[in-house]
C-alpha cells in the first residue's frame, strides 16, 4: 500500500519507516503537518498514519482539513496523549482508528490489516526472487534488501522472466519474442541497456553474460 506517515520523532519515524518498508508498503514520511497536507493535495495515498502533536498542522487538524474536501482516505492516529478528549476529537474529525503510544509494531500491523479489510484495500503479495530480492510486479517496484527501487515496465518483465529461468541461458531473441510485441522489436543494444540498468540495482553478479548466447540469472 501507499502510506503517508506523519511523525516528528526522528527515532520513531525511522523505526516505522523500516518496519513498513519491510512489509513492502511504499511509505512517504513527513515531520510536519503542512508538508503532509501539501503532499495530499498533489497525490493519492491508500492510508494515512498521523501523529497528533506535530509542527505547523496537527494530525487531527489535517484529517479535519481533508475531510472537508471529501477525501475519505482511511487514517490511523498515533499519539502519546492518553486522555479520552483527544480520542473523541480524533474520531469526531474523521479518523478511522487510534493507537496510543507506546505501542507494539504487531499492534500497528493488526490495525493496518483491519483497515485493509474495512476499506477493501488489497495488498499485493510480493514475488520472492531470492533472499535479497522481491518484486511487486503490478507497481514495477523491486525491493533489494528491503530498499525499494522503481523499475520501468520492461525492466520489471525482463527481471521476472530471467528469474523464472534460473540457471538457464536466455538469449536476446527469446526475451524479444516473449516480452515485446511484433511491431516494437527492440535492438540488441536496447536489451543490453535494460540489462545494465538491472545490474546497477541488483548487482553485476546476479545477471551473467554468456558470450554469444545470452544471459543467465544466478
Amino acid at each position: 500500500m501507499k502510506i503517508l506517515l506523519l511523525e516528528d520523532d526522528p527515532i520513531l519515524s525511522d523505526i516505522l519507516l523500516c518496519h513498513l518498508n519491510r512489509h513492502l508498503h511504499q511509505t512517504t514520511h513527513f515531520s510536519d503537518g503542512q508538508s503532509a497536507s501539501d503532499a495530499l493535495s498533489a497525490q493519492k495515498f491508500d492510508l494515512l498514519i498521523l501523529d497528533i502533536n506535530v509542527p505547523k498542522l496537527s494530525g487531527i487538524d489535517l484529517i479535519k482539513e481533508i475531510r472537508t474536501y471529501k477525501d475519505t482516505t482511511p487514517a490511523i492516529i498515533i499519539t502519546a496523549f492518553q486522555d479520552t478528549a483527544h480520542l473523541k476529537k480524533g474520531f469526531e474529525n474523521g479518523c478511522d482508528d487510534y493507537i496510543k503510544k507506546p505501542f507494539d509494531l504487531e499492534e500497528l500491523d493488526l490495525r493496518i490489516k483491519n483497515i485493509q479489510k474495512r476499506f477493501n484495500l488489497i495488498n499485493e503479495q510480493a514475488i520472492i526472487i531470492d533472499s535479497h530480492l522481491s518484486l511487486m510486479a503490478s507497481k514495477n517496484r523491486l525491493y533489494v534488501n528491503e530498499v525499494p527501487y522503481t523499475l520501468t515496465r520492461k525492466e520489471c518483465k525482463i527481471l521476472l522472466y530471467l528469474s523464472k529461468q534460473k540457471s538457464k541461458v536466455v538469449s536476446s531473441e527469446e526475451l524479444i519474442q516473449n516480452l515485446w510485441d511484433y511491431d516494437e522489436m527492440p535492438s540488441e543494444a536496447t536489451i543490453r541497456v535494460y540489462i545494465k540498468n538491472l545490474r546497477n540495482i541488483i548487482g553485476k553478479d546476479k545477471i551473467q553474460t554468456v558470450r554469444g548466447n545470452g544471459y543467465i540469472f544466478e
